[in-house]
């Protein structure tokens, strides 16, 4: 069995995963990134769209850029069309990610590619590489920016427990949009439906949480949605691709504790309303990767919870109370054309009220 020795391991190679990295080793700390697929951003799980403040804060070029995007529109079951203007961008993810990636990579950080995390032996981290080798890892300060199922949580006892599953297929769109659409349907139980315009093509998926008498099965429920927007004239043809994924929908109590941090999808920084997570796992993983790196030069792994104190005040308002919406959003479901306008964050109403 190998053994590797770094200061500082990041598990996941998603935006959380290499902003921490980046910022890391650019402070000269040895930095091993693992990732458990053999292609990252591979396969896509992710609506692909990014608001436009991320593009100069990821200052890394414009290559993943498919389309620019002037806002989106909020489709409510009696026809209500809510029209938001809030610039942004529709990307292709897996160039996206790679681009952070290259970025960790050029700062110093080594990656290990088609490596899945096993478990925690003490201080040593057994991993399991393509091919059935198997490495033990020593590193003083872990980063887990493994996704809504982490490993890396579960070690700490700090898990999501909200998770909602989502379904998505590539169509092709009858004429160009320079919007994305949100659809409000009362058999969308908790979740959404969605539109977002990718140059000739378009994403079009669905979020739905389980419920008693939820009836057909959620790709049968997408199968409807696609017919309806081809009824609609939106869109056009075969599907060209498909994906599932989980998007995490509730705050965790801790993302911090000893010489582990978690990140992103992990950290449960997605919010809990939209699933809109990209800006937060850059942001807060740059966070994760200047405190670990200050941890490591201090000497002192206290310095660690610094992490937690400074997300959270920069997040932890805005994520709260999309907590509060959505806990109000399925409590009320049978009530959706009453409530919809406090629980979504096109509207005015939603922000109303205490955090």
């Amino acid at each position: 069995m190998k053994s590797h020795k770094c200061d500082i391991l990041v598990v996941g190679a998603g935006p959380a995963g290499s902003s921490a990295a980046m910022t890391a080793a650019r402070t000269g700390a040895r930095v091993l990134m693992v990732e458990r697929k053999a292609v990252i951003g591979t396969p896509v799980r992710c609506a692909e769209h990014i608001p436009g403040p991320l593009l100069k804060e990821v200052g890394l070029g414009r290559r993943f850029v498919v389309q620019p995007v002037r806002g989106m529109r909020t489709l409510l079951p009696g026809g209500e069309i809510k029209e938001t203007r809030a610039p942004g961008y529709i990307i292709r993810r897996d160039l996206f990610d790679q681009t952070l990636a290259d970025g960790a990579r050029t700062a110093g950080a080594e990656i290990l590619l088609s490596a899945q995390i096993l478990r925690k032996n003490g201080g040593q981290i057994v991993l399991k590489q393509d091919g059935g080798q198997y490495s033990e890892i020593k590193a003083d300060i872990i980063i887990g920016a493994d996704g809504p199922r982490s490993t890396v949580g579960r070690w700490i006892g700090s898990e999501n427990s909200s998770l909602i599953p989502a379904v998505q297929v590539r169509v092709h769109l009858v004429r160009d949009m320079e919007f994305t659409e949100v659809y409000f349907d009362k058999e969308f139980y908790g979740g959404y439906g969605w539109l977002f315009p990718k140059g000739d093509q378009a994403n079009v998926g669905l979020g739905r949480k389980k419920r008693e008498g939820n009836g057909r099965s959620l790709m049968d429920v997408l199968g409807h949605f696609v017919s309806r927007l081809t009824r609609e004239g939106k869109i056009k043809g075969r599907i060209l691709g498909n994906m599932a994924g989980w998007i995490p929908a509730g705050l965790l109590k801790k993302t911090s504790h000893e010489n582990i941090l978690l990140v992103g999808d992990a950290a449960g920084q997605t919010h809990a309303m939209s699933g809109a997570g990209v800006f937060q796992a850059v942001v807060c993983g740059r966070m994760a990767g200047k405190w670990a790196a200050t941890a490591l030069k201090s000497g002192n792994l206290c310095l660690l919870s610094e992490y937690e104190k400074e997300w959270r005040d920069m997040f932890g308002g805005t994520l709260e109370r999309a907590v509060k919406r959505r806990e109000l959003l399925e409590k009320d479901w049978d009530r959706l054309d009453e409530i919809i306008k406090y629980c979504w964050i096109a509207y005015r109403e939603y922000y109303a009220g205490s955090e």
